[in-house]
């Protein structure tokens, strides 16, 4: 038998200033918002529910640079050059190094174009305003959480939630893959919650950070829409009296809801119920803010009775953050220049959007053979943040915390940009949607993995 005291049960966590901060981000009904090649209409002409930008600010102590985290109701960035236009006019305004400022898009699809280019579009007028104005919500949101940042705590608990299926489903009529529900596999089910509580007792906010497309509306939906993260917000947020809740997008490239492309909101409100509800039960079992249990001896009854006690614990108030460049292979794929001259030749609706898709992309990584992306690695505490642009397959975030299995780790698809998916190496050669989409060779998932998993390991050994 072991003599020594058995280890406390304690909750992962940081100490320091916390800031929260929402402005609402809805766009104008009539805005051009078709993000679906088999969409039939051009404009949003109703608002299903509000979009809005959650900003969150972490501080080791007063008068400390920030690290600023936007939790973003919108789709994905057709073009660097209006992603850029965003977060250099933030970055400057708020004085930042680049590696402290991530914006997370929850990846709606049924949310207002943000390029420029389909200026020309029907209802395309509104989208430069629309930037601006999102720029200055986001700002005010931001400058909001700084003012009124107080000492806090972040504390993580890991839930499950069922509502993301894997959705690269064998096409059981033609040698390819479809992109729906596949009930043979498995999916990565994990639901990382983070509960943030002021000195006094507040929540000031909570995370939810859950890998799951929102693709529940689809070309059928005339409708904005921040999908199901909408319900499940709003049903959070009841629960903890009105504290805001941000969602992070996971690692969600081969991940969503087994039923989807709907035209009906409130099959979306029934999904983000179902992932609220695992939000609530993943709080209800967290422990006081602050605390820990510690075994404190044993009571003589029917049977000896091991005695664990609440009491308090301390957190680290460490915060690091690094951006690091990825090289990733391109793919062969023509220059920008042919992509135009192809779309230019064609009079199918469908394959232009795909070809002018693909120039964006091309743009955005260069004519030549390797592009370097970036990635945000964060220290919070004990726990680990990872944002990155692309749409990255589970795995990434499967494999980061089966390293790392002592601390939470935070991982965030379409972060400060979006050019391609990331999907595992053996899907290569597979007749598969994410596969021919991106522009990234094989085996760039995997550099992600190993380059992000160093960083970590770089920002632990020097904690010790």
């Amino acid at each position: 038998m072991p003599e020594s005291m058995p280890h406390p049960f304690t909750q992962h966590g940081f100490a320091g200033r916390i800031g929260v901060a929402r402005e609402d981000i809805t766009p104008p009904i009539g805005i051009y918002a078709r993000n679906w090649g088999a969409a039939e209409h051009d404009v949003a002409t109703g608002i299903h529910r509000p979009l809005t930008a959650t900003a969150l600010t972490i501080q080791e102590a007063v008068n400390r640079p920030p690290l600023v985290l936007v939790s973003l109701d919108l789709g994905w960035w057709r073009s660097y050059r209006d992603e850029l236009y965003v977060r250099d006019f933030l970055l400057d305004a708020l004085s930042l190094a680049s590696e402290r400022l991530m914006l997370s898009f929850t990846h709606t699809h049924s949310g207002p174009s943000i390029c420029r280019e389909d200026g020309d579009k029907p209802g395309g007028h509104l989208i430069q305003p629309y930037l601006d104005q999102l720029r200055s919500a986001v700002l005010r949101a931001a400058r909001s959480a700084l003012d009124s940042a107080t000492a806090a705590v972040l504390e993580w608990r890991q839930g499950s939630c069922a509502l993301a299926r894997n959705r690269d489903l064998p096409d059981p009529e033609r040698p390819r893959y479809v992109c729906g529900a596949n009930p043979s596999a498995a999916a990565d089910n994990t639901l990382l919650v983070g509960r943030m509580t002021a000195d006094d007792g507040r929540t000031l906010a909570t995370i939810v950070n859950y890998a799951c497309h929102p693709t529940t509306l689809a070309w059928q939906n005339r409708l904005i829409s921040p999908d199901f993260v909408g319900a499940m917000r709003e049903l959070v947020e009841a629960e903890t009296a009105g504290a805001p809740c941000l969602f992070l997008q996971g690692a969600s490239g081969e991940l969503a809801p087994h039923e989807q492309y709907s035209g009906d909101v409130l099959l979306a409100d029934t999904h983000g119920r179902e992932l609220g509800y695992a939000v609530r039960s993943t709080l209800e079992g967290m422990l006081p803010a602050g605390a820990q249990l510690i075994y404190s001896g044993s009571v003589e009854s029917g049977a000896s009775l091991a005695i664990w006690e609440r009491a308090p614990t301390r957190y680290s108030s460490r915060v690091d953050a690094r951006q690091i460049q990825v090289s990733f292979q391109l793919k062969e794929m023509p220059v920008a220049a042919e992509l135009i001259a192809a779309s230019e030749r064609s009079s199918d609706r469908v394959e232009v959007e795909r070809l002018t898709r693909k120039r964006r992309i091309r743009e955005g990584v260069g004519d030549g053979s390797v592009a370097s992306m970036p990635a945000w690695v964060w220290r919070i505490g004990d726990a680990m943040f990872v944002g990155q642009p692309n749409e990255a397959y589970s795995q990434l975030q499967t494999e980061l915390r089966a390293r790392l299995e002592d601390s939470p780790v935070v991982v965030m698809n379409v972060v400060n940009g979006h050019y391609g998916y990331l999907p595992p190496s053996h899907l290569y050669g597979e007749d598969l949607y994410p596969v021919w989409q991106t522009p990234f060779e094989q085996g760039s998932l995997e550099r992600l993995i190993e380059s992000c998993s160093a960083s970590i390991q770089e920002m632990t050994d020097s904690a010790v």
